[in-house]
């Protein structure tokens, strides 16, 4: 029988980041499954089957008024990045939010270590899917093209790839392209003057999503310079592309890439990263072992796992 899904996504009318990526592509999946499902940021509750929330804080509102008005609709509640490394250590919303889910969904096994142990056993882990490219995206000739993806905000570092590049040797061939938005008047202000005074860096905004993937695709590297994250998507979109990412040694890309995974740098390290950018760039070893490493990791984020943890997520709550 088809279930009546609602998915509660913090402004997603505007939403271009990670939130929204995942919303539509679960919708896509539990659509395909039979289901119905919409996408709202109205935290007014409604009747439905299924309250699925994306970020425990965000959308306390709406999680605690549907438990009051529809307190037999079971709640399914997404942890972000923010949920888990910082909001549910002290934040006594996003905390009640956990109390109420029924189920708490994290996007990469490291996220439960930040879970207390009376939320574990109701937790599931469900890897975030990305298709291959539809066809092989070549590389800038001239160029080793390092990518950037993720909006302007501060949790995500996102100039650190850029200072990182000013400290490259001239004979260095890095040049980075920043795909995101500015969401502030501030950041906007910031990658400008980046962008004039760094002539390896190139920001170029907000992008739909086939030329964001076609980017990511067509570059040497990813750079994830986040300070904290839940799973992010754009780890596995670069890894089924072929591209291998450098990130900031955070429990949200160790449960993607890897305990022993060498591409790691201290969070804020400028030094660090401009070193492993160097290293992917002249050394072949090193590229080739970055390379061999996430194509091993490609199978994890098969769709087809993904569509059917769905369906167990929905077997579970004995919905279907």
């Amino acid at each position: 029988m088809p279930i009546n899904i609602r998915c509660l996504t913090p402004n997603f009318q505007h939403g271009t980041g990670g939130n929204s990526v995942t919303a539509k592509r679960w919708g896509k999946f539990l659509k395909t499954l039979g289901h119905k499902f919409e996408i709202t940021s109205d935290p007014t509750p409604k009747s439905c089957d299924l309250l699925i929330a994306l970020h425990a804080r965000k959308n306390a509102v709406g999680i605690r008024r549907m438990a009051k008005q529809f307190p037999h609709v079971p709640i399914v509640v997404i942890l972000t990045g923010t949920d888990l490394y910082h909001d549910i250590v002290g934040n006594q919303a996003a905390q009640h939010s956990l109390d109420l889910a029924e189920r708490l969904i994290i996007l990469q096994p490291y996220g439960v270590h930040a879970l207390p142990d009376e939320y574990q056993k109701k937790t599931v882990t469900i890897l975030q899917s990305a298709k291959p490219p539809a066809a092989f995206c070549k590389p800038l000739k001239h160029n080793f093209e390092v990518t950037v993806v993720g909006n302007l905000r501060t949790v995500k570092d996102p100039f650190r790839t850029a200072m990182a590049a000013r400290l490259l040797p001239d004979a260095s061939r890095i040049v980075v392209t920043h795909i995101g938005a500015a969401l502030t008047p501030s950041m906007n202000t910031r990658a400008n003057r980046e962008e004039r005074i760094n002539r390896r860096y190139t920001w170029r905004g907000s992008l739909t999503r086939h030329l964001t993937l076609k980017a990511i695709a067509r570059s040497r590297l990813l750079v994830v310079s986040s300070k904290m994250e839940g799973g992010a998507n754009v780890i596995s979109e670069a890894i089924v592309a072929g591209t291998p990412v450098l990130s900031t040694h955070i429990s949200g890309s160790l449960g993607m890439l890897g305990k022993n995974y060498p591409g790691y740098f201290p969070i804020a390290d400028t030094v660090a990263l401009a070193e492993l950018l160097l290293q992917a760039e002249t050394d072949t070893t090193f590229y080739k072992q970055l390379c061999d490493h996430c194509l091993k990791r490609a199978k994890m984020f098969n769709p087809d796992k993904e569509r059917k943890a769905l369906k167990q997520l929905l077997s579970d709550l004995r919905l279907t």
